[in-house]
């Protein structure tokens, strides 16, 4: 009598879920399991990388790579297709082409960007949320800079920019796109003081959780290159004309701005939310083992995961680091089952740091408890890129995408 193979079912290429598959096809054998994996588009995009794609410092290709660069297609079957519900009930997804059935389903889709409920948003701001969203973002600012040059009568908005959030997206691509509108400038041949660029944010601070002597030193080196800060200013609705601001108790004030972009706020998927699994905002509290409350056969990580830091009470921020780290855990633990064993590993995080660019010669960050600037941190930022890509492609894949321009 043959025994049947377990069905492990992978949603999403992210960090996370590449880790997963990777490890899976090198600690089990065709005959020990059947692994499939599910994403919509049959390429990887580093999401820590959007904000260059976005300002225009670096070109989309380079953000992106095959699946089939880092899965082992005798192992792995690849399903490029887009998830539209998940049924646990009937161990089963449903795919815009048709459904899958799985014994235990990794769901690792990434995050949404959360707009709040503030109106106007979705239909006039810009999101750094995937490869096409920063396409279109960097054709739009520089079809700005063109049209200005180009127009008989002068519309001065056309050169403002408005970035919603004061996170690390923001930041990141605050620092990215104060390095580009200079070389627009000079290609446009428009005057550099008359670009207005904003950050927008209604927290009471610039990076909240980040060193305070770090920010310090990230708002200094921007506004030196010409970025204002509005810190404790939520932004009330946007419009085709710019954005609504609060000022004061009832008042509000409008910047008008050609360019909008919305970074202040990601949330788990949809999916989770329609699939009945319990979630806070899309995102699931998983078990200690990463397993979703309930449900034995689905592991939550990434973008849809929740994991509570025990020391400040307060959700870890979902990074790559972590999800990679996730990957690694949910991989050892389906192996674990995959083998009839009961026992499964719990998941902590090991935070080796965190450094924010601010641009590309730029940055802060604090590494295994050491502060860094400047070329130090930016040298730093690089390494870790490298070293994402080192993890999921070995290095074949440093080689072909990772960032040696490091000086």
């Amino acid at each position: 009598m043959t025994v049947k193979k377990p069905k492990i079912v992978v949603l999403g290429a992210g960090y996370g879920g590449l880790v997963t598959v990777t490890r899976l096809q090198k600690a089990l054998s065709v005959d020990e399991a059947n692994i499939v994996l599910v994403n919509k588009n049959d390429y990887h995009y580093e999401t820590t990388w959007l904000h260059e794609a976005s300002a225009g410092t670096m070109h989309h290709d380079r953000v992106r790579y095959d699946v089939d660069a880092v899965i082992n297609r005798s192992k792995v079957e690849f399903i490029r297709a887009e998830v539209q519900d998940i049924k646990p009930e009937e161990k089963k997804v449903i795919l815009n082409t048709g459904e899958v059935d799985y014994d235990y389903l990794v769901v690792a889709l990434g995050g949404e960007s959360e707009t709040f409920g503030i109106e106007g948003l979705k239909e006039h701001a810009f999101t750094i949320s995937n490869v096409n969203t920063s396409r279109q973002l960097r054709d739009h600012i520089e079809f700005q800079f063109a049209t200005y040059a180009n127009e008989e009568e002068k519309k001065e908005e056309r050169l403002t920019f408005v970035v919603g959030g004061a996170g690390f997206t923001g930041i990141e691509f605050l620092g990215e796109l104060a390095n580009r509108v200079p070389e627009l400038c000079k290609e446009y041949d428009i005057d550099y003081s008359k670009v207005r660029i904003y950050c927008v944010e209604a927290a009471p601070m610039v990076l909240p959780g980040f060193d305070p002597e770090l920010v310090k030193y990230a708002v200094a080196q921007l506004e030196k290159k010409g970025v204002e800060f509005k810190i404790g200013t939520p932004i009330k609705g946007a419009t085709a004309e710019g954005i609504i601001v609060a000022k004061g108790e009832d008042e509000t004030e409008e910047i008008k701005a050609g360019t909008v972009v919305w970074a202040a706020g990601v949330r788990g998927s949809s999916i989770i939310e329609k699939s009945g699994i319990e979630n806070m905002r899309a995102r699931v509290k998983v078990n200690p083992d990463l397993r979703a409350p309930g449900h034995d056969d689905i592991f939550v990580l990434g973008d849809c995961s929740l994991i509570i830091n025990e020391e400040i009470n307060r959700p870890y921020p979902p990074t790559a680091q972590i999800a990679m780290q996730q990957g690694e855990t949910v991989a050892r633990n389906l192996v674990k089952l995959v083998k009839g064993e009961t026992e499964l590993e719990t998941f902590t995080p090991h935070l080796k740091g965190t450094v924010c660019s601010l641009g590309d010669d730029d940055a802060i960050g604090v590494v295994f408890d050491k502060k860094l600037t400047g070329t130090k941190a930016s040298f730093m930022k690089k390494m870790i890129d490298n070293r994402a890509l080192f993890m999921i492609g070995g290095p074949s894949l440093v080689l072909k995408k990772g960032k040696f321009n490091i000086l």
